[in-house]
């Protein structure tokens, strides 16, 4: 579980979160909405300690990190896979190479391992066989799916997704949303996802917040989403796209 209390942060005396508080329960795919700027991608920087809160508390499985040292945080960071919204490949690195760097920077894991451990994520996300293959020899799609492998190499107990829809058609669109389901159920994590894609936010979701005004205006499930009065809410719905399929 992973819970925030009262945190607030600011740049340059513009105030993005206020007091925010929210709880990631075991399991689940919590998906955060709103506006551009709200500060939802802060809120996982925050959590992994690339941003510090300029106030507020941070729990990670019961433990507070929130004046973690770097080295303190690290093994708590290992317990988190990170999808960026841009993929983050290594360009000079092949695609073997880039899902085999965090085990050799972390662990002592043998290569022949590494290889198996390899060779199985890049079957599970479509990619068999492309070990070789250089980032700018991928598509888009692909490059999200391989960082996605990449992220899932050091078994975490945790994936975060940043906007991992973002630029991809409607087709391959899918594609990533079935691979959030699919991680989530074969492998056991809890998801946060941070997304504008109120499509694949209904597909992937199995709770859901919104954030306005720095706050969490609202926490629930799909059902409370669809059904709740919240005014900033409702105007940030208005969707014809998702609202024909849900």
């Amino acid at each position: 579980m992973i819970s925030l209390k009262n945190i607030s942060k600011s740049f340059d005396g513009s105030r993005v979160l206020e007091k925010l508080t929210v709880e990631i329960r075991t399991g689940e795919t919590f998906v955060i909405m709103g506006k551009s700027g709200c500060g939802k991608s802060v809120m996982l920087k925050i959590i992994l300690r690339l941003l510090i809160p300029d106030e507020g508390s941070i729990f990670i499985d019961g433990v507070d990190t929130t004046n973690f040292d770097e080295d303190a945080m690290m093994p708590f960071r290992r317990k988190i896979g990170m999808l960026f919204q841009g993929a983050a490949l290594f360009d000079s690195m092949n695609v073997w190479q880039n899902l085999a760097f965090p085990l050799f920077e972390h662990t002592e894991t043998p290569e022949d391992e590494i290889a198996d451990k390899i060779a199985e994520l890049l079957s599970f996300v479509g990619l068999d066989g492309s070990q070789d293959k250089m980032p700018s020899e991928l598509s888009g799609g692909m490059k999200k799916r391989v960082a996605l492998a990449r992220a899932m190499i050091t078994e975490p107990s945790y994936v975060f997704f940043d906007e991992p829809t973002t630029g991809l058609d409607p087709v391959t669109s899918g594609k990533i949303n079935d691979l959030i389901i699919r991680t989530r159920e074969r492998f056991g994590v809890t998801s946060i996802v941070v997304t504008h894609d109120l499509v694949s936010a209904m597909k992937v979701g199995t709770r859901f917040a919104f954030i306005d005004d720095g706050k969490i205006a609202f926490e629930g499930t799909r059902s409370e989403l669809l059904s709740s009065s919240n005014p900033e809410l409702r105007e940030f719905l208005k969707d014809a796209e998702w609202q024909d399929r849900y």
